[in-house]
């Protein structure tokens, strides 16, 4: 994908590129705002918002990393998403199928080729990972979430969350441990590479 090509012709309204780009990014935007929001309905209508934002406001973009802009969007709709909720707080409800039964675990979250017990204990990670999630600070989940669950470096966080990169350490650093603390129950579900053991820089 010719990134910057598709950014120069979606900054000249060119609505079929900036297409592209959210079919590149939507997956993400989507996983960012579930694991900051835990509602996968409310998390897909933030992600919704968010693109229609960057749409309107491409013209902000200056450079950089697009991927970390188009996540502070998205972090920033989280963001409203959850004030609301605090103005108005409601009982949260699991997901619904077509038919009104609960999911236990959102379908983007599968891999197809798992096996029943594979996934069963995807969805028992997932869903402990969410709950320790929903207990760090807002500014501390975002973080985390960007860095170890999306896969951005220290800059590009930097720029989804809108905080200096010494500012991103730091709260990475306590939230991990915090996470840390919080998965002991689940530890055994953890793969290796995510059991948080190894505080070096990625």
């Amino acid at each position: 994908m010719d990134e910057a090509g598709l950014i120069r012709a979606a900054q000249d309204g060119d609505l079929n590129a900036f297409n592209r780009l959210v079919l590149a990014y939507q997956e993400m935007a989507l996983n960012q705002a579930y694991r900051l929001i835990g509602e996968l309905e409310a998390a897909e209508d933030a992600t919704q918002e968010a693109f229609i934002s960057a749409y309107r406001n491409l013209g902000s973009y200056r450079g950089g990393s697009f991927r970390g802009w188009i996540l502070r969007i998205v972090t920033n709709a989280c963001y409203d998403e959850l004030r609301r909720r605090k103005r108005r707080p409601t009982t949260p409800l699991e997901p619904l199928d077509a038919d009104d039964e609960e999911i236990e675990s959102p379908s983007w979250l599968a891999d197809p080729g798992e096996s029943p017990e594979e996934h069963a204990v995807r969805a028992e990670l997932s869903d402990a990972i969410q709950d320790c999630l929903e207990g760090l600070p807002e500014d501390f989940r975002a973080v985390v979430v960007c860095v170890d669950l999306q896969g951005l470096d220290y800059s590009e966080t930097s720029q989804a969350v809108g905080t200096p990169i010494g500012t991103v350490k730091s709260r990475l650093s306590r939230a991990r441990l915090k996470l840390r603390e919080c998965l002991q129950g689940v530890w055994e579900l953890l793969p290796a590479s995510f059991r948080l053991v190894n505080e070096e820089t990625p």
